[in-house]
């Protein structure tokens, strides 16, 4: 704030008036000097306190923050992508709610729990973030849900897959978005076994996501008359998988189960190509893979390998009409977790707008309440326990013969509601689930 011009300039005249004037009309003239500076000082302070309360009266930004692995083996399956994602949902909705100007900010979880929990605290207690989305990992996702839950903040997981977030680690205000390792297993596991793949042996990555998917995995195997004949687990961001995979050779088994994610799953595949393991009649199947996971794997060695999919950019108009909007960005297609993020932040801004308020319980009644219709989910709603129930695919990885292009990947071979996809409330261990 300047004040320049409220005060009266001081020339040299008026010291020539001192000295060639009376000093009654010298003091006179003081005297309109002195109030003339003094309502000048007045006028300038109320201006300085009128620019402090406008600034006090503004509200403060609404921000979101995403915790994502932008750079190492999620990275193109959350990473950059996600937070481009969360950047198109605001700008749509039109940039602001609530009078408040929303803002994006994210961090990079680096693959470490503590990290994430580090970050999610720092987000919550210093940064003034009001949900955090995506955490792109089961165990980093565990960790950052801790620090949520005990400051009553909304988290929101489009990345990780553990059903463990909506199981026993769940909470009041978190929700599991697009996908859990009940829902792959369900819809891969079951599909196979009914086909004749009914003897099974897994690649296990040896952290809380694929543990839990080699479990609810082999659940819905033995459940339908098939056997597991062996696992194995390997480190997380494995390079070499040659003496897995002789093991998953060596055990005969119809379909080596790969319970990885991100780049584990791209080297798994590749190098059993280079063993020979699919023309020796055993079949992988990848309990979780994205389509970008196809890409870098490329056609010729991914050809016929069955997946589940919480989304796919080519199923109808609407996916594509988002698709086209997102690769002008980023020059590749959404995964599912990115297509995760762009629903889930729209369905929160929604919220907030139906709510009046970012008050998380507020926020949250009006979350679980309304039903998600987008290019992501039709009819999608969020359970008690936090599970957002809509429907999954099943897919089979097209022959370079059938594919058009570049991203032309999956032909879709069903459709698998929410109901029948997800593990059902009843059998949910999630305390806030009334029984």
């Amino acid at each position: 704030m300047h004040c320049r011009g409220l005060l009266p300039p001081i020339s040299c005249g008026m010291i020539a008036l001192q000295n060639g004037r009376p000093q009654s009309m010298w003091l006179t003239n003081r005297e309109d000097f002195m109030k003339r500076i003094l309502s000048g000082a007045f006028a300038c302070m109320l201006a300085v306190s009128a620019t402090a309360a406008l600034a006090q009266s503004k509200p403060p930004p609404l921000k979101i923050g995403g915790i994502l692995d932008m750079s190492s083996l999620y990275a193109d399956i959350t990473g950059p992508g996600s937070e481009t994602a969360a950047k198109m949902a605001v700008e749509d909705f039109g940039g602001e709610v609530v009078g408040r100007k929303v803002e994006v900010v994210v961090g990079d979880h680096l693959n470490k729990a503590d990290l994430a929990a580090n970050i999610a605290r720092d987000m919550l207690d210093n940064q003034g973030v009001e949900m955090i989305f995506d955490v792109a990992a089961s165990a980093t996702a565990l960790a950052a849900g801790e620090i949520a839950k005990a400051r009553g903040k909304i988290i929101i997981f489009n990345g990780p897959g553990s059903i463990r977030l909506s199981n026993e680690a769940c909470g009041p205000y978190t929700v599991h978005y697009v996908f859990d390792t009940f829902a792959q297993a369900n819809v891969t596991g079951l599909a196979a076994v009914k086909s004749g793949l009914d003897t099974w042996f897994f690649l296990t990555a040896d952290y809380a996501f694929g543990q839990d998917l080699e479990k609810d995995t082999t659940n819905v195997v033995v459940k339908t008359g098939g056997k597991v004949l062996g696992s194995v687990r390997h480190p997380l961001n494995t390079s070499d998988f040659s003496s897995f995979l002789l093991q998953a050779q060596a055990s005969k088994a119809k379909v080596i189960g790969l319970a990885n994610a991100g780049g584990d799953t791209i080297n798994a595949i590749k190098q059993a190509a280079e063993f020979g393991l699919t023309k020796s009649g055993q079949k992988l199947s990848p309990l979780l893979a994205f389509v970008t996971d196809i890409d870098s794997v490329g056609l010729d060695t991914a050809q016929g390998l069955l997946l589940a999919e919480a989304f796919y950019w080519d199923l109808n108009d609407d996916t594509r009409a988002f698709t086209k909007r997102f690769m002008e960005r980023t020059k590749r297609v959404p995964t599912s977790a990115q297509a995760g993020v762009y629903s889930s932040v729209t369905h929160y801004l929604k919220a907030v707008k139906a709510a009046g308020t970012t008050d998380a319980a507020a926020v949250m009644k009006v979350m679980k309440e309304t039903p998600i219709n987008d290019m992501f989910a039709k009819n999608g709603r969020i359970r008690e326990d936090g599970r957002m129930v809509h429907d999954m695919y099943l897919f089979e990885v097209k022959k370079p013969s059938e594919s058009k292009g570049r991203w032309d990947d999956y032909k879709l071979l069903a459709t698998v509601s929410g109901n029948e996809a997800f593990q059902p409330l009843e059998n949910s261990r999630c305390p806030l689930v009334k029984k």
